[in-house]
């Protein structure tokens, strides 16, 4: 596994990102990683995106379905009819 020193770290953000740490019961390396996993891509989930947005454009693409479905009223009374 990697080590990442970071220089010049600007006071503020240390202190808001160890406070952060705190409320998470983290030490602030293992906060500052969790913050850049989820927000950082790497290279497959950039991959599994775009595969996922193809996937929407082409269900965009076949348009809508079958019809306007039913109202929220005719399906609230079908159901009290049940």
């Amino acid at each position: 596994m990697a080590t990442l020193y970071v220089g010049n770290f600007p006071d503020g953000l240390y202190r808001a990102l160890g406070q952060q740490a705190k409320r998470n019961h983290r030490s602030i390396a293992a906060e500052a990683t969790i913050i850049l996993e989820q927000n950082v891509l790497t290279k497959s989930q950039m991959k599994s995106r775009a595969a996922f947005y193809e996937q929407l454009k082409k269900i965009r693409r076949m348009g809508p379905p079958l019809g306007p479905g039913p109202s929220v009223e005719e399906m609230l009374r079908e159901d009290r009819g049940r």
